[in-house]
């Protein structure tokens, strides 16, 4: 799975550790860039990636603290 560019919101919840509800709730929140297709979801592993790097430390239940990933 490690070599995928992207991930299901189940994959990412597999990749991290991160229950499922807490990713669809930071995808919701605008907090986790997203790409939907019909009702699928997914989330380059890249971006998943950099979120994580810059969310250590906050509580990512918590909207307010949850910083979304800078782009480029």
């Amino acid at each position: 799975m490690c070599d995928k560019y992207t991930l299901t919101v189940n994959e990412a919840s597999e990749y991290t550790g991160i229950g499922r509800n807490t990713i669809r709730n930071l995808i919701y929140w605008g907090k986790l860039p997203a790409i939907r297709i019909g009702n699928k979801i997914v989330i380059r592993r890249e971006i998943l990636e950099r979120f994580l790097l810059e969310n250590e430390n906050n509580n990512l239940r918590n909207r307010y603290e949850v910083i979304a990933p800078r782009q480029g």
